[in-house]
């Protein structure tokens, strides 16, 4: 829940603007895996937080909705949840940490965060919907390869001033000189029931220290493109605070985030619930969070991102993957086609025209990692993509 304090502040300071999709390009595996995302599945989340009742620090309640997250998790087959637990005004309290080792850069991390504390009522705005968000993007990705480790993470004691977050930036994060990309932070995306709530704000970092507000920014760009993309949903670009973010964003590292644009009355009362927010909006945000997550993390379907990617409508193979410093594209087809290869943050970096009938040397002199290809054909449609890993 954000600071209304902080909201005028800002506001006196800070243009919220409207933001296009412009940069990304449209990748159809993403698209096909949000595809597979079901409403019911998120909606069946949303009421079970409801039925928690109130999670405040030192009610059953609260203790109840760590043991529902911990049990979600195992059953999507993850074994590496940590239990952080420490005292907050004489009770013991659990930020819940559950990681997916990368299998390109197990130590650096993605983290993808949501509070399950509430305050006052049930929260199933702030932030069931977060939490149930986290959920669902750690499932679909349980059997998905990611380039990058992903954390998700569930924050608690959120309510009554960041305690969570706070506790462990300054107890793991710092300590351990964590190599985090980014925090990808979701935070009551519930919209107002009755209402058209057809804008999600993606929340960036205007705040000192400067050394990682453009990383921030550039990061907030990607987002707002990925949801346009992969969603129905418009995007606000404003900025962020009052949440799980401000504790990394205020020790230098990269943060990004989603909130409501049709801010509901509702978080911190009793009327919180499932009725007086919009499910169908959660469900967008949900896609638009699940495209995110899977670009963010560099995550790769194996059939295709690392074996040689056969398809017989467009007779185009991209081999051997993973590569060293060359790689070959062979063309069956009739007519000639275009290679391009961008990064993950969809920076240009190769291109070459492959003719009709050849099999083609591509020396490509990229720093090891995870790539994005492309074939394009004389039209300038879109035949095949797919993701390339360079070795040492």
């Amino acid at each position: 829940m954000k600071s209304l304090l902080v909201t005028v502040l800002l506001i006196a300071g800070n243009i919220a603007v409207l933001h296009l999709a412009n940069s990304q390009t449209f990748d159809p595996y993403i698209q096909q895996v949000v595809n597979d995302l079901e409403y019911d599945s998120l909606l069946n989340k949303l009421q079970t937080f409801e039925n928690l009742g109130i999670k405040q620090a030192g009610t059953s309640s609260l203790d109840e909705t760590a043991a529902w997250l911990i049990k979600q998790h195992q059953q999507y087959g993850y074994t590496d949840i940590q239990i952080d637990t420490f005292q907050y005004g004489g009770n013991e309290v659990y930020n819940l940490i559950i990681t997916k080792t990368g299998a390109i850069y197990p130590e650096t991390y993605i983290i993808i965060d949501g509070h399950y504390d509430t305050y006052n009522g049930p929260g199933v705005n702030d932030n069931g919907t977060g939490t149930a968000i986290v959920l669902e993007l750690a499932r679909m990705l349980a059997d998905i390869e990611t380039a990058y480790s992903v954390r998700f993470i569930h924050f608690t004691v959120e309510e009554l001033g960041l305690i969570g977050s706070t506790h462990y930036v300054e107890n793991t994060v710092i300590p351990e000189d964590m190599d985090i990309r980014l925090v990808l932070n979701i935070d009551e995306v519930g919209g107002i029931a009755g209402m058209a709530n057809s804008t999600i704000t993606c929340e960036r970092d205007e705040w000192p220290p400067a050394s990682n507000n453009a990383a921030s920014a550039a990061f907030t760009d990607t987002l707002a493109n990925l949801t346009e993309m992969y969603s129905t949903l418009n995007t606000n670009i404003s900025y962020a605070y009052g949440s799980d973010y401000v504790p990394f964003m205020n020790n230098g590292y990269v943060v990004t985030g989603y909130y409501e644009y049709n801010e509901s009355p509702y978080p911190h009362s009793i009327n919180d619930s499932l009725s007086n927010m919009d499910p169908e909006y959660v469900f967008e945000v949900l896609k638009a969070s699940l495209a995110a997550g899977i670009y963010f993390s560099g995550a790769y379907e194996p059939a295709t991102g690392v074996t040689p990617n056969h398809t017989d409508e467009s007779m185009v193979s991209v081999y051997p993957n993973p590569f060293s410093d060359q790689f070959f594209v062979q063309n069956n087809s009739d007519d000639k086609i275009r290679l391009e290869v961008s990064d993950l943050r969809g920076k240009h970096l190769h291109e070459q025209t492959i003719p009709e009938h050849s099999d083609v040397q591509v020396r490509f002199s990229g720093n090891a990692g995870l790539y994005i290809y492309r074939i394009i054909d004389e039209g300038n449609n879109l035949r095949q993509s797919g993701r390339l890993i360079r070795l040492q």
